[in-house]
């Protein structure tokens, strides 16, 4: 399984957590990762920010941008391939 830092960034306007229809189907997506084949790791949104942070693994990049597709459609989602720091230090290079 590889190793993934995703972020997801929308607007004030389109805050799926003010919105009481969609705030529930987007905790729903969360759960139901394994499902899609992407591990959570960690979770935070930034207060205020408008801003969720995952750390997932999954097969590859693709099973990831699929699981966040439903988060796509009120904002940006960016999909990074990341590695530990251990791997990091161990490779010599970032």
């Amino acid at each position: 399984m590889a190793l993934f830092v995703v972020q997801h960034t929308h607007s004030p306007e389109v805050c799926p957590a003010g919105n009481a229809e969609i705030a529930p189907m987007l905790l729903q997506v969360l759960a139901g990762a394994p499902a899609q084949g992407v591990n959570i790791l960690a979770e935070a949104v930034v207060d205020g920010g408008h801003e969720l942070n995952l750390i997932v693994t999954a097969a590859n990049a693709g099973a990831v941008e699929t699981f966040m597709a439903p988060f796509a459609q009120m904002g940006s989602v960016a999909v990074r391939a990341s590695s530990p720091c251990e791997a990091v230090v161990d490779r010599g290079a970032c």
